[in-house]
């Protein structure tokens, strides 16, 4: 079969009262089963069937073709939704994630009944951009840094200082990311899409109900760039997450799926879904 086939997880939770599907979208070159960790058990103990995969460009889902979309990887989770029979559901995105999100609440809005929106952003600031086109720049060099190297500034752009300043925790960090670094061209195509010009203006047309979680201390999507995305979205809510850098959703998880959980409660509901029990993990669907 033609088009882009994705690797995905599909776990509902036993009894007969499933929730509705959250379908978790995860940010640039992460897999989707960084969600497995705090996210998808938090979720599916609410009674919600869960949804987790790895976007295009991220093993196993297929890389992609150079030059690939924002519009293009929103095409691909409304594919997955479908595919899933998941749709009307419940979405969360981190970072590009979330940019993801945003495009499918514009182009696809029928697949949704609300969203969380954590470390996004609707432009790119001059610092931003060129963090971006430095690290493009580096991938195309053919430059390998070594391992523990790329571990210790992966932390120092994505963790609080709380965190960083706290030995033990920070060890810990470091030996996850030096065994877990995101390589491949796919990493690239992703690496390159970035919110287009006046993105933020497009987002007043957003309809469906979303939560906005900025992380106090992250670097990479500080939240004055987050919490314009939630002025721009119409009836938006935002909430600020204390000692969390980019990575707020692994380093203060409780308090990130407490608003979630909240939110996802609070939000007006779609049609009844049928019941599943959980799925084996390792699907591919086939995109457009």
């Amino acid at each position: 079969m033609g088009g882009t086939r994705l690797h995905y997880d599909d776990v509902a939770p036993q009894g007969p009262d499933a929730g509705e599907p959250v379908v978790l979208v995860m940010g640039a070159g992460g897999r989707g089963r960084a969600w497995h960790l705090h996210q998808l058990p938090a979720l599916v103990e609410a009674g919600h069937r869960v949804i987790t995969y790895d976007s295009r460009g991220v093993p196993p889902s297929d890389p992609g073709e150079p030059g690939f979309t924002v519009g293009d990887l929103a095409a691909d989770l409304a594919a997955l939704i479908e595919h899933l029979d998941a749709g009307p559901c419940r979405l969360v995105g981190t970072s590009l994630g979330a940019h993801v999100v945003e495009e499918l609440l514009l182009t696809r809005p029928e697949l949704a009944t609300a969203a969380v929106l954590m470390a996004t952003r609707g432009r790119d600031d001059r610092l931003r951009a060129a963090a971006v086109r430095a690290e493009v720049e580096l991938l195309d060099s053919g430059i390998a840094l070594p391992p523990r190297y790329q571990a210790a500034q992966q932390a120092i752009q994505n963790l609080s200082p709380h965190t960083l300043n706290d030995d033990v925790e920070v060890s810990d960090w470091l030996s996850v990311f030096e065994q877990s670094l995101a390589t491949g061209p796919g990493l690239r195509h992703q690496l390159s899409i970035t919110p287009a010009p006046g993105r933020l203006a497009a987002y007043a047309a957003i309809t469906t109900p979303c939560l906005v979680l900025a992380f106090a201390d992250d670097l990479v999507t500080p939240p004055h760039l987050v919490a314009e995305v939630a002025r721009a979205i119409p009836g938006a809510t935002y909430r600020l997450v204390e000692h969390a850098g980019h990575y707020g959703y692994l380093e203060r998880p409780e308090e990130v799926n407490r608003h979630i959980l909240a939110f996802l409660r609070a939000a007006p509901a779609g049609p009844p879904h049928r019941t599943l029990h959980a799925l084996p993990s390792g699907h591919r669907v086939p995109t457009p």
